[in-house]
């Protein structure tokens, strides 16, 4: 995303960009510290006009082009000076850059995110640019900028809608009907035992108990006590 910055309502790049989902982690640097002529070649590269050397960043030209940064940015405080924020705000756009090249242009190797606007990002600059028809001057200004971010915007769009046709396999009720079908054998095991427990408890039940009370014919011990008070 590149937010409205300014008061003439200019364009401006900001660290907004996470909101195209390049996830941007450890933004903040704040051990980092450029030396004067890192600082001045990462403005450079940003589009700003400044002489790249190692001189001190305190002469008026110089503090007049970190003042531009920061208010563009709305860094506070803003008095052109390179202080820690100033610093830290520049490394996270080199970065967000450096993301965004390798993500449109695929440079192979890819750039190291290392927040540093060096040979090897001004080289992949100058191959977007050539792919783009534009003048590969190496400078990545504003307008290139958001160019690069709509771009990678677009190449993740494009991405990230596939996984989301997958779930459609849920339109797969057909199993339903498979099982509804099979309840339909549970009539066989209704009609098999209402015949054949029939015949079996009617024919050996009562056949077998009406036996078993013919013992108790034995009544012959009966005459054998009437025999032994004869004597």
């Amino acid at each position: 995303m590149w937010c409205m910055l300014g008061k003439s309502g200019v364009t401006i790049a900001t660290a907004c960009l996470i909101t195209t989902s390049i996830v941007v982690t450890d933004t903040a640097f704040a051990a980092l510290r450029y030396t004067p002529q890192q600082f001045r070649s990462v403005l450079r590269g940003l589009g700003y006009n400044i002489k790249v050397s190692n001189a001190p960043l305190t002469d008026a030209d110089t503090k007049k082009v970190i003042l531009e940064f920061q208010k563009g940015y709305k860094l506070k405080p803003a008095d052109g000076v390179a202080g820690e924020k100033t610093q830290d705000f520049a490394a996270t756009t080199v970065e967000i850059l450096q993301k965004n090249l390798n993500l449109v242009v695929k440079p192979n190797p890819l750039l190291p995110k290392n927040q540093y606007y060096g040979p090897r990002t001004e080289a992949v600059v100058k191959l977007y640019q050539k792919k783009a028809g534009l003048q590969e001057t190496g400078i990545a200004n504003l307008a290139l900028r958001q160019r690069l971010d709509q771009e990678a915007k677009d190449i993740l769009n494009k991405t990230a809608p596939t996984p989301t046709a997958e779930p459609t396999p849920t339109t797969e009720p057909t199993p339903t009907t498979s099982p509804t079908s099979k309840p339909k054998p549970t009539r066989k095991p209704t009609s098999t035992p209402r015949t054949s427990p029939k015949p079996k408890p009617t024919s050996t039940p009562e056949a077998s108990p009406t036996e078993t009370p013919i013992p108790e014919a034995t009544q012959t011990p009966t005459p054998t006590p009437t025999s032994t008070p004869t004597p």
